[in-house]
């Protein structure tokens, strides 16, 4: 399918394309060289910033990546953990795990766009456990962060509204993404979460959002849009 799902969400691939931020040594070459003749002590201060933000960036992935690991570790037959997999006898061993962690990265990392993925698998566990309130915390901090992962999670926002019967609220937040797509999420992929949130309380307009999806040249959010709407209720 074209949209991105909950499932397609947990992957290391995933987390790794969302970590887009660029070293700031290669955001700020032009300043450090002309700074250059300013002073010798001036360019340690420069230097030293750069390699402590360089090290920050990359300690929140490396953080970020092991609590993925953990997510995505195997659970049941034949457990047991080398260098290269991971396992838990139970999921619901392997769940408490990845929560302790990303609620580590949240917790030191408070703010970056690493701490707002873990606020949204923390937002996603909890909503695959049936608590939703505890979910719509989560998620609401990781839709506040900026950045184009914002989208992502105003849309899970959106679902679990959707099972808290605030339709309406759901309703404006996947409005947003519509009206201000990105890499994450288009605008075509933000109208099918649209028209699934309201597809029972309102099929006929479901189906009207959806129609002009079915033709799309994009063979793969074509082909989900007529599966779609064979599951859109009535006619």
């Amino acid at each position: 399918m074209a949209r991105l799902t909950r499932k397609e969400l947990k992957s290391d691939k995933f987390a790794l394309e969302v970590q887009h931020s660029v070293e700031y040594v290669s955001e700020h070459r032009r300043q450090v060289i002309r700074w250059g003749g300013i002073g010798v002590g001036v360019l340690v201060v420069v230097l030293a910033i750069t390699l402590y933000r360089s090290h920050e960036h990359k300690a929140r992935q490396q953080a970020l990546a092991e609590a993925m690991r953990i997510e995505n570790a195997q659970v049941g037959a034949n457990p047991g953990s080398n260098e290269y997999t991971l396992s838990f006898p139970t999921d619901a061993e392997r769940v408490k795990a990845a929560n302790k962690a990303f609620n580590g990265v949240t917790a030191k990392y408070s703010g970056s766009e690493e701490a707002a993925i873990a606020e949204y698998f923390l937002g996603d566990n909890a909503a695959d456990d049936g608590n939703l309130v505890e979910a719509e915390k989560h998620l609401k901090i990781a839709a506040d962060v900026s950045g184009p992962f914002s989208a992502v999670a105003k849309l899970a926002l959106a679902a679990v509204y959707g099972g808290e019967g605030k339709r309406g609220e759901g309703e404006k937040l996947i409005q947003s993404v519509i009206d201000h797509p990105n890499v994450l999420v288009s605008k075509e992929q933000a109208t099918m979460e649209l028209a699934e949130l309201i597809e029972k309380s309102d099929p006929q307009r479901a189906r009207k959002l959806m129609e002009p999806l079915r033709t799309s040249p994009r063979p793969n959010l074509s082909r989900a849009a007529v599966t779609a709407l064979g599951q859109i209720p009535g006619k």
